[in-house]
């Protein structure tokens, strides 16, 4: 399986796959309250993949840092992910932090990983199989981590690339933080924008916490010049970037990353 997305259809015809592995990546969402009524529901046999905490470096002063490969590797295998596990990701919200996930893994060499295409509520929706949230402890995996690191970019590569019309950034935070006109959910930071990024809403790609069709990506798309340019995502924190990534994925063929400090980064360190 290649595919970026699959349906709640596929995964349930895929449930007694030997090799699946389901994670829940749902997290909080900062900018909104989300409905507690499925916090404590998941997919039959999902395993909690705990960004904040398990999948994110600690050390450091930016939310959802990217963690090195070995605390990934290690974290990974707790989970009982293989070199040839088929991975699904999903989240409760629909589609939020699941594409998170689904780059981080392909960041770190995993192919075969797909995001469920409106998550655990499109899973309700169908009326398949759900259990309460459970922890428990895995048979160690062998997964292998390798890191791919032209996949993250950091605060150098972007200032350095501000005025390269091959290297492109794509800011995936709504249009009023990134034209500065609404603040930014996190306390003490200013609005605005990366110079000479451009703008696509995650909210954009999105309909009732589904990707939109392949032709409404591409026009969507198609409002920016991307052709034989890098693309790099940003957000505030690195997070909703990757729902940008991966509808880009659906639809054009650019080699992509991840601005990983993002908006909060950058505006911290450029006034």
């Amino acid at each position: 399986m290649t595919e970026p997305i699959v349906s709640s259809q596929w995964l349930f015809e895929n449930l007694n796959h030997p090799d699946l592995v389901i994670l829940d990546a749902s997290v909080t969402k900062v900018t909104e309250n989300q409905d507690k009524t499925i916090d404590n529901t998941q997919i039959k046999g999902a395993r909690f993949f705990d960004l904040k905490n398990s999948f994110s470096n600690k050390a450091a002063n930016l939310p959802n840092t990217f963690p090195n490969a070995a605390q990934f590797e290690s974290e990974t295998q707790k989970l009982g992910i293989n070199n040839d596990s088929l991975i699904v990701v999903y989240d409760n919200l629909g589609i939020y932090s699941s594409p998170r996930i689904w780059w981080m893994l392909k960041t770190m060499g995993h192919q075969n990983v797909s995001v469920l295409n409106g998550g655990l509520p499109d899973w309700l929706e169908n009326g398949y199989p759900t259990e309460e949230k459970q922890l428990q402890q895995y048979k160690l995996g062998n997964f292998k981590a390798k890191l791919d690191t032209e996949k993250v970019k950091n605060f150098a590569f972007v200032k350095a690339n501000l005025n390269n019309e091959n290297s492109i950034i794509i800011d995936a935070r709504s249009s009023g933080r990134f034209n500065g006109t609404d603040p930014e959910p996190r306390e003490d930071l200013r609005s605005g924008s990366i110079p000479n990024s451009y703008n696509i809403p995650f909210d954009d790609v999105l309909d009732n916490g589904k990707f939109k069709s392949k032709e409404e990506l591409k026009a969507i798309f198609s409002k920016i010049n991307t052709e034989n340019k890098e693309l790099t995502y940003s957000c505030g924190s690195g997070l909703t970037a990757c729902i940008i990534l991966l509808a880009g994925e659906l639809v054009i063929p650019n080699p992509t990353s991840v601005y990983d400090g993002s908006w909060t980064e950058w505006a911290q360190k450029e006034s």
